[in-house]
C-alpha cells in the first residue's frame, strides 16, 4: 500500500505553474487512499464518504458542503471561514487571499484528513494552528508567502507540499516526529545548503524528497537517510562528491538535470547500489560518470545536453560477461559533441534493444 500511495502522489509533485487541484478527483481516489485505514470512532468503518450523508446544516457563507467536504476555493477570502463543521473531512480553501492561520481557524477538527491552502497570500502559521489535526495526512501549502516551514507540523502527515513560496531557511527539528511523511515537495523556494539547519530531517523516515529551482550548490548530506528518490534539478551544484550520497543508500531515483555539474567523483555512485535511475543531463559533463557500470539495476541514464566527446566500451556495461546487470532500457547521449561513429557496438551490449539508446547529432548554438 506505501508503495501505491507514494506512485500515485509523485505524479502531482513536480513544481509547475499553478493549477487548481480538482476535488472531485481527490474524492474518487479517496476510498484506495484509506482503505486500509482505521476510524474506529466512525459508524461507517472505512466509508468516508457515504453516499447518504445529508448536506451540512451549518455551511460558511458561499462554499460548498456535502458528505464532511467543505469547499470555498476562488471566493476571494481574506481569512478562514467560521462556521467549518468539526467534523469534517476535507477542506478546499484554494485560490483566496488568505494572509495569515490563525490559532483557532480549525480548532476541533480532529477528524480532518486534507487541507488545502494552496495559491493563498499565506506568511504566518499560529505555532497552535494545527494543534488538533492528529489525523491530517495531505497538507498542500503551496504558491504562499511563507518564510520557513510552518511549527509544530501534525505527525501523520503522509504529503506536505510548501513549494513556490519564499521559505529560505530550514530549521532544526522541523519535521520533528514526522515519521509517516512518504512525499515532502519544497522546491521553488529560495533555499541555499546553508539555510539547512543541522538536525533538521532527524527522525523522519521520508521516501521521497524533491528541492528543485532552489539555491543549492551542493548535495544536502542531511537529509533522511530512508530516501528512495531524490530530486535536486535546477540549483547552481557544481560537482558531485564521493561523500554525497553515503548517507542514502536506499536511493533508487536520482535527479540532478539542469545543473552546473563539470564532475562526479570516481567511487560517488557507489554508495548507492540500488539505483534504478539517475538524470545528469543539462550539464557541463565532459565525460560518462565512472561508475555506472558497476550498478547492477540500474536502468535508465539521463546524460543528453553535456559536454561529453568521447564513449568508451565500458562506461555503462560490465567488464566481465557473467557479472550480473539488468538490462538498460534507455541512455540518452544526444545534444554531446561526441562523435557517434567512433562509439564502438559493444559499448551498448548490455542494452535491451537499439531503441533504448539515442545518440543523434551535435549541433553547436
Amino acid at each position: 500500500m506505501r508503495k501505491f500511495v507514494l506512485l500515485c502522489l509523485l505524479a502531482l509533485c513536480h513544481a509547475k505553474p499553478y493549477k487548481p487541484i480538482n476535488i472531485m478527483d481527490v474524492l474518487r481516489d479517496h476510498d484506495i487512499l484509506m482503505r486500509d485505514a482505521d476510524d474506529d470512532d466512525d459508524d461507517d468503518e472505512n466509508d468516508l464518504f457515504p453516499s447518504w450523508d445529508p448536506p451540512e446544516p451549518d455551511c460558511p457563507f458561499g462554499c460548498q458542503c456535502s458528505r464532511r467536504v467543505v469547499q470555498c476555493s476562488d471566493l476571494g477570502l481574506i481569512s478562514v471561514p467560521d462556521k467549518i463543521p468539526v467534523n469534517t473531512l476535507m477542506i478546499d480553501l484554494q485560490n483566496n487571499d488568505i494572509t495569515e492561520i490563525k490559532e483557532d481557524d480549525f480548532k476541533g477538527m480532529d477528524k480532518l484528513y486534507a487541507l488545502y491552502l494552496v495559491n493563498n497570500k499565506i506568511s504566518k502559521v499560529h505555532p497552535k494552528a494545527f494543534r488538533s489535526m492528529e489525523k491530517l495526512q495531505l497538507l498542500y501549502l503551496s504558491y504562499n508567502l511563507l518564510t520557513q516551514i510552518p511549527p509544530n507540523l501534525p505527525q501523520n502527515i503522509l504529503e506536505l507540499r510548501i513549494h513556490d513560496n519564499k521559505i529560505n531557511r530550514v530549521q532544526k527539528e522541523a519535521f520533528k516526529g514526522m515519521r509517516s511523511l512518504h512525499v515532502l515537495e519544497m522546491s521553488a523556494n529560495p533555499l541555499a545548503n546553508k539555510g539547512i539547519e543541522l538536525g533538521a530531517f532527524d527522525s523522519m523516515s521520508t521516501l521521497y524528497i524533491r528541492i528543485a529551482e532552489a539555491k543549492l550548490t551542493a548535495v544536502p548530506k542531511d537529509l533522511p537517510s530512508s530516501l528512495t528518490e531524490l530530486h535536486l534539478d535546477y540549483n547552481n551544484i557544481a560537482k558531485v562528491e564521493v561523500e554525497d550520497f553515503l548517507r542514502y543508500k536506499n536511493l533508487m531515483r536520482l535527479g540532478l538535470g539542469f545543473n552546473q555539474i563539470k564532475s562526479v567523483e570516481n567511487g560517488s555512485l557507489a554508495s548507492i547500489p540500488n539505483l534504478r535511475e539517475v538524470h545528469l543531463d543539462n550539464n557541463k559533463l565532459k565525460k560518462v560518470p565512472p561508475g555506472l557500470s558497476s550498478l547492477k539495476y540500474l536502468q535508465v541514464v539521463y546524460l543528453h545536453a553535456n559536454n561529453i566527446n568521447s564513449v568508451g566500451v565500458n562506461d555503462f556495461c560490465p567488464v566481465r560477461s557473467r557479472a550480473k546487470k539488468n538490462l538498460y532500457t534507455g541512455i540518452s547521449l544526444f545534444a554531446n559533441p561526441v562523435k557517434y561513429w567512433d562509439v564502438q557496438p559493444a559499448t551498448f551490449r548490455c542494452v535491451s534493444g537499439r531503441r533504448g539508446v539515442q545518440l543523434g547529432n551535435f549541433r553547436r548554438k
